[in-house]
């Protein structure tokens, strides 16, 4: 996968996870799933499914941002799978993205990332967050 499919995917998760639950969600919503059924209907079916299951659990929780979190690797796997056989479906999810980050509060626009890493006992630390590492 290049890593401009990646990080339109990893793109488009956050933009999604940002939106659920908030005002925009009805819009983000039509908008994935609009991408979604250009792959067919069943796949359309099941992503609907799961964007309300997950839009549900954002807003029933009391860390919201913490369940955020937690769907965006998901998120970011479903489009790129979706992404890597269609690949007209990239300038929609793009456009997309844009649109909802535009709507956004501004704290809700860049989903933070946080990362800690210790070592102990002389251990070592290799790390790296949003790419790739190769030892």
């Amino acid at each position: 996968m290049s890593q401009e499919l990646t990080a339109l995917a990893e793109a488009g998760a956050a933009a999604v996870v940002a939106a659920m639950a908030t005002d925009v969600w009805q819009r983000t919503r039509d908008g994935v799933l609009r991408l979604f059924g250009r792959a067919g209907p069943g796949l359309r079916a099941a992503a609907e499914a799961r964007l309300d299951d997950d839009a549900a659990l954002v807003g029933a929780a009391t860390a919201p941002d913490e369940v955020r979190r937690a769907l965006l690797a998901p998120w970011t796997q479903e489009l790129a799978v979706l992404l890597s056989q269609d690949e007209a479906g990239r300038r929609a999810l793009a456009e997309l993205v844009a649109e909802v980050r535009a709507q956004l509060p501004g704290e809700r626009r860049t989903p933070a990332c946080e990362q800690t890493n210790t070592a102990h006992d002389s251990g070592t630390v290799i790390a790296v967050q949003h790419g790739d590492l190769h030892t």
